[in-house]
């Protein structure tokens, strides 16, 4: 039986880095651009938001909490000239930016029998490192389908891609005077990211991007009596991104990369984090799909910051001459980073958790710690040896 979907929406999230020298000409930027301004948190609407993370990660990451609050400081701001407010954005860690479309994004893949979906949501998340994400949200229009789910994040995670299934991809449309073709969606990408060589530097996947997708089951579809075998296997190709033909024989999502509650499975990998739910479970339709997208998105986007940052910072010990202040960021990042928690919500330190592992966040750490380690101890003998030979 072909399982049906009551509420859906994927993200999908491209990564680009800007070179630290340039970011606040790129802050300065998006803020001349007249579809992209600033995101400011509510510290009454975003409750979710304020009450989820731990005090030191809020700060940095949604100062604008802080912000909303002095309306003398909004005044302030608003009141900055555009070359100021990317000077004044430029040091704070992390900032969000709204990208408001005349419209929604109304796409298909395929012909006439295509899947219709709308871009409905697009923001910008900029951390001072110059490491910076473009979020997609995409919502299918016209369908119940599970499977129509299934083939859609298939296909358009690699929209841009270069290589492999070229014929499959030269059917996606996306049908507005703005983004009607491939070329266009190139050149909507080109618009807000650049270049983006500094990501493919750092051996970043720029090609696939990273997908974040949420599905609630009708109850027909998920209930006491389902076959949780079919159901699963179902998962397994929600979870690894694979279209509804792909036929699974063994059930893996009993591993450590997967998350289950009774109407609610979780699925995390390097590249995409997926939860399917069931409508048997009022929670998740009137509040988790909401948290889902918030609250554990951002927290998700903060673990994938760094493990980008660690990366970063492996190639910046490849130069000799920049050892000493690459080890300087290192230890700067461990301090201020890595030795907080993110949040005491009990689902939330489930899923730093999973994005750690996920991530192999621990073991980057591990294996960029050991090599500053090394060389930090080869540079000082070093100097201790010219000294001595200078003496």
């Amino acid at each position: 039986m072909e399982l049906k979907t009551k509420y859906q929406y994927t993200y999908f999230i491209y990564p680009y880095i800007i070179k630290e020298k340039d970011y606040t000409n790129y802050l300065y930027s998006l803020l001349k651009n007249k579809k992209c301004k600033l995101k400011i948190f509510n510290s009454k609407k975003d409750i979710g938001i304020a009450s989820y993370f731990l005090p030191q990660i809020k700060n940095k990451l949604f100062w604008t909490l802080n912000l909303n609050l002095n309306e003398k400081a909004i005044k302030s701001y608003e009141k900055m000239d555009i070359k100021l407010k990317a000077s004044v954005l430029s040091k704070e860690y992390c900032s969000f930016f709204e990208y408001s479309l005349n419209e929604d994004i109304p796409a298909k893949i395929g012909e006439e029998n295509g899947i219709f979906f709308d871009i409905s949501k697009v923001e910008i998340v900029c951390f001072s490192t110059g490491i910076c994400f473009l979020l997609m949200k995409t919502v299918l229009n016209s369908t119940e389908n599970f499977s129509d789910v299934l083939n859609f994040n298939y296909k358009f995670r690699d929209i841009h891609s270069k290589i492999g299934h070229q014929k499959e991809y030269d059917n996606i449309k996306i049908q507005t005077q703005k983004l009607n073709n491939m070329q266009s969606f190139e050149e909507f990408l080109k618009e807000i990211v650049g270049s983006n060589l500094a990501t493919k530097q750092l051996n970043i996947d720029t090609e696939r991007l990273i997908t974040y997708s949420y599905v609630c089951l009708n109850q027909n579809s998920w209930n006491e009596a389902a076959d949780l075998v079919t159901l699963e296997k179902e998962f397994e190709k929600y979870r690894h991104i694979l279209p509804a033909v792909e036929q699974i024989d063994d059930i893996t999502s009993e591993g450590e990369l997967t998350y289950k509650e009774k109407y609610a499975y979780y699925g995390f990998s390097s590249n995409s984090t997926v939860l399917m739910t069931s409508e048997a479970n009022i929670k998740n339709y009137t509040s988790l799909l909401f948290k889902y997208e918030n609250e554990q998105l951002y927290h998700f986007l903060y673990n994938l910051h760094q493990k980008i940052y660690l990366k970063k910072l492996n190639f910046k010990i490849s130069n000799t001459k920049k050892i000493i202040k690459a080890y300087n960021e290192f230890l700067n990042f461990t301090k201020e980073n890595w030795a907080y928690e993110v949040t005491n919500d009990e689902k939330g330190t489930i899923i730093e958790s999973y994005n750690r592992k996920a991530q192999n966040l621990d073991g980057i750490f591990k294996q960029l710690k050991d090599k500053y380690d090394l060389l930090y101890e080869q540079y000082e003998i070093k100097k201790i040896f010219y000294r001595k030979r200078a003496n």
